[in-house]
Protein backbone atom coordinates (compact mmCIF):
# COMPACT_ATOMS: atom_id res chain seq x y z
CA UNK A 1 0.00 0.00 0.00
CA UNK A 2 1.18 3.60 -0.84
CA UNK A 3 0.03 6.67 1.12
CA UNK A 4 -0.80 9.91 -0.65
CA UNK A 5 -1.71 12.94 1.03
CA UNK A 6 -4.49 15.09 -1.07
CA UNK A 7 -5.28 18.82 -0.50
CA UNK A 8 -8.96 19.27 -1.93
CA UNK A 9 -10.52 22.61 -1.72
CA UNK A 10 -14.36 22.18 -1.11
CA UNK A 11 -17.13 25.10 -0.50
CA UNK A 12 -17.63 25.83 2.82
CA UNK A 13 -20.64 24.33 3.79
CA UNK A 14 -22.14 22.04 6.86
CA UNK A 15 -21.61 18.28 5.33
CA UNK A 16 -19.03 18.42 2.75
CA UNK A 17 -16.76 16.65 4.72
CA UNK A 18 -18.80 14.01 5.31
CA UNK A 19 -19.74 13.55 1.35
CA UNK A 20 -15.81 13.60 1.13
CA UNK A 21 -14.79 10.86 3.53
CA UNK A 22 -17.86 9.10 3.04
CA UNK A 23 -17.31 8.63 -0.94
CA UNK A 24 -13.90 7.44 -0.22
CA UNK A 25 -14.90 4.93 2.55
CA UNK A 26 -18.18 3.74 0.27
CA UNK A 27 -15.18 3.03 -2.22
CA UNK A 28 -12.96 0.98 0.00
CA UNK A 29 -10.20 3.01 0.17
CA UNK A 30 -8.76 3.15 3.56
CA UNK A 31 -8.24 7.23 4.59
CA UNK A 32 -5.19 6.85 7.18
CA UNK A 33 -5.91 10.47 8.80
CA UNK A 34 -8.52 13.56 7.31
CA UNK A 35 -8.05 16.98 8.57
CA UNK A 36 -10.62 19.67 7.77
CA UNK A 37 -10.05 23.65 8.35
CA UNK A 38 -10.55 27.09 7.29
CA UNK A 39 -8.24 29.20 4.54
CA UNK A 40 -7.49 32.10 3.70
CA UNK A 41 -10.85 32.66 1.89
CA UNK A 42 -13.81 32.38 3.95
CA UNK A 43 -15.98 30.64 1.96
CA UNK A 44 -13.53 27.51 1.07
CA UNK A 45 -12.56 24.91 3.50
CA UNK A 46 -9.37 22.86 2.70
CA UNK A 47 -9.42 19.07 3.69
CA UNK A 48 -6.14 17.15 3.89
CA UNK A 49 -6.81 13.43 3.47
CA UNK A 50 -3.98 10.91 3.83
CA UNK A 51 -5.31 7.97 1.63
CA UNK A 52 -3.89 4.34 1.37
CA UNK A 53 -4.11 3.01 -1.93
CA UNK A 54 -2.75 -0.25 -3.68
CA UNK A 55 -1.47 1.82 -6.90
CA UNK A 56 -1.79 5.26 -8.77
CA UNK A 57 -4.50 3.84 -10.75
CA UNK A 58 -6.25 3.33 -7.54
CA UNK A 59 -5.56 6.69 -6.65
CA UNK A 60 -6.78 8.36 -9.51
CA UNK A 61 -9.90 6.70 -9.38
CA UNK A 62 -10.10 8.34 -5.76
CA UNK A 63 -9.26 11.48 -7.50
CA UNK A 64 -11.88 11.44 -10.10
CA UNK A 65 -14.43 10.42 -7.60
CA UNK A 66 -13.71 13.50 -5.90
CA UNK A 67 -13.84 15.69 -8.43
CA UNK A 68 -17.55 14.50 -9.44
CA UNK A 69 -18.18 16.15 -6.12
CA UNK A 70 -20.26 19.44 -6.70
CA UNK A 71 -18.53 21.05 -3.83
CA UNK A 72 -15.46 20.47 -4.77
CA UNK A 73 -13.17 23.02 -5.94
CA UNK A 74 -9.78 21.56 -6.15
CA UNK A 75 -7.89 18.54 -5.74
CA UNK A 76 -3.87 18.41 -5.94
CA UNK A 77 -1.91 15.40 -5.20
CA UNK A 78 0.75 16.89 -3.05
CA UNK A 79 2.63 13.96 -3.81
CA UNK A 80 3.75 15.37 -6.72
CA UNK A 81 5.01 18.62 -5.80
CA UNK A 82 7.51 19.51 -3.54
CA UNK A 83 5.68 19.54 -0.12
CA UNK A 84 6.49 19.90 3.64
CA UNK A 85 4.40 17.37 5.51
CA UNK A 86 3.42 17.99 9.07
CA UNK A 87 1.35 16.04 12.17
CA UNK A 88 0.97 17.30 15.59
CA UNK A 89 0.54 15.89 18.64
CA UNK A 90 -0.18 15.88 22.37
CA UNK A 91 1.22 13.28 24.31
CA UNK A 92 -0.07 12.59 28.34
CA UNK A 93 2.72 10.59 29.80
CA UNK A 94 3.32 9.69 33.34
CA UNK A 95 5.58 11.23 35.46
CA UNK A 96 7.59 11.81 38.87
CA UNK A 97 9.80 13.84 40.14
CA UNK A 98 12.35 11.35 39.38
CA UNK A 99 12.27 11.51 36.14
CA UNK A 100 10.34 14.94 34.71
CA UNK A 101 14.25 15.58 34.30
CA UNK A 102 14.48 12.64 31.86
CA UNK A 103 11.26 13.24 30.28
CA UNK A 104 12.56 17.16 29.24
CA UNK A 105 15.70 15.63 28.03
CA UNK A 106 13.63 13.70 25.41
CA UNK A 107 11.42 16.44 24.54
CA UNK A 108 14.16 18.95 23.98
CA UNK A 109 15.69 16.75 22.00
CA UNK A 110 12.75 16.59 19.70
CA UNK A 111 12.58 19.61 20.22
CA UNK A 112 8.86 19.48 21.75
CA UNK A 113 7.13 21.47 24.07
CA UNK A 114 6.08 20.27 27.82
CA UNK A 115 2.29 22.82 27.87
CA UNK A 116 1.28 21.13 31.04
CA UNK A 117 2.70 19.92 34.37
CA UNK A 118 0.62 18.01 37.36
CA UNK A 119 1.90 15.82 40.14
CA UNK A 120 1.45 13.01 38.26
CA UNK A 121 2.05 13.22 34.62
CA UNK A 122 2.96 15.58 31.67
CA UNK A 123 1.48 17.07 28.37
CA UNK A 124 4.06 17.13 25.45
CA UNK A 125 3.33 19.37 22.24
CA UNK A 126 5.57 17.96 19.22
CA UNK A 127 5.08 18.85 15.53
CA UNK A 128 7.00 16.91 12.97
CA UNK A 129 6.75 14.43 10.38
CA UNK A 130 5.39 11.03 11.06
CA UNK A 131 8.57 9.62 11.72
CA UNK A 132 9.78 11.97 14.30
CA UNK A 133 6.74 11.45 15.93
CA UNK A 134 6.76 7.68 16.02
CA UNK A 135 10.18 8.10 16.97
CA UNK A 136 9.16 9.93 20.49
CA UNK A 137 6.59 7.86 20.86
CA UNK A 138 9.22 5.34 20.89
CA UNK A 139 11.18 6.69 23.50
CA UNK A 140 8.67 7.79 26.03
CA UNK A 141 7.21 4.11 26.52
CA UNK A 142 9.53 3.87 29.11
CA UNK A 143 7.64 6.17 31.47
CA UNK A 144 4.19 5.15 30.16
CA UNK A 145 2.65 6.89 27.77
CA UNK A 146 -1.22 7.81 29.29
CA UNK A 147 -2.85 9.18 25.98
CA UNK A 148 -2.15 10.71 22.83
CA UNK A 149 -3.99 12.74 20.16
CA UNK A 150 -2.69 13.12 17.06
CA UNK A 151 -3.63 15.58 14.10
CA UNK A 152 -3.16 13.14 11.56
CA UNK A 153 -0.87 14.87 7.84
CA UNK A 154 -1.35 18.05 6.79
CA UNK A 155 0.94 20.06 4.61
CA UNK A 156 1.42 22.53 2.07
CA UNK A 157 3.51 22.83 -1.35
CA UNK A 158 6.82 24.50 -1.56
CA UNK A 159 7.21 27.63 -3.22
CA UNK A 160 4.63 31.06 -3.84
CA UNK A 161 2.14 28.86 -5.97
CA UNK A 162 -1.08 28.02 -3.84
CA UNK A 163 -2.72 24.67 -4.71
CA UNK A 164 -6.02 26.85 -5.69
CA UNK A 165 -3.51 28.38 -8.69
CA UNK A 166 -1.84 24.68 -9.40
Amino acid sequence: MKKYILAVLVDNKPGVLTHVSGLISRRAFNIESISAGYTEDEDVTRINIEVSVEDDRELEQVVNQLGKLIDVIKIVNLGLVDSIVRELVLLKVRATKGSLADIRNIVDIFRGNIVDVSPENVVIELTGSQSKINAICEMLEDFEIIEIARTGAIALSRGPIPIKNM
